[in-house]
């Protein structure tokens, strides 16, 4: 039996933990440690880290756009993978959306490669469960990302339908 995973802001500290689980990974793109750092610091109130008896479990960083503050962008959901199918990454996101920061986010946006199938799943899944749309266009190419990383999509989830505050 897995121990019961607890949802919390991410602090500082959680930096070198969720810098190993994305190495671990092997597929998302790893950050230095000190992105990490600064993310969670700057961007705790729109970001979220699980834990399982004080084990990272997951995390995600998001934050709201500057030009467009009803625009929340996911820039990294890491799930390690003595947690994965077991519904965390949707759990977090819901979390942080749940937020005050969050409370006049209309919509989510993310970029994802066309072979990160579980992400695509996963916000496809997001925007059912949010009874909304999600629309998949262009997003960054070789000209942003160079020639050794993979294209990537842009998933705009919404609108999210809130009552108002």
């Amino acid at each position: 039996m897995s121990p019961a995973v607890q949802l919390r802001a991410p602090r500082p500290e959680d930096a070198p933990a969720a810098w190993r689980l994305v190495c671990a990974t092997g597929v998302l793109d790893v950050n230095s440690g000190y992105a990490y750092c600064a993310t969670f610091r700057h961007f705790g109130s729109t970001s979220v880290v699980a834990t399982a008896d004080e084990r990272l479990a997951g995390f995600v960083t998001a934050y709201r756009l500057p030009e467009r503050q009803d625009v929340l962008f996911v820039w990294q959901v890491g799930v390690d993978a003595d947690f994965r199918g077991q519904g965390i990454a949707t759990r977090m996101l819901l979390w942080i959306l749940e937020q005050s920061a969050c409370r006049f986010v209309r919509h989510i946006e993310t970029t994802v490669t066309a072979s990160n199938s579980p992400s695509r799943a996963l916000f496809r899944r997001l925007a059912q469960r949010l009874s909304t749309d999600c629309q998949i266009g262009p997003g960054f190419g070789e000209p942003e990302l160079g020639p050794d990383h993979e294209p990537e999509e842009l998933f705009r989830i919404g609108p999210l339908h809130r009552s108002t505050p």
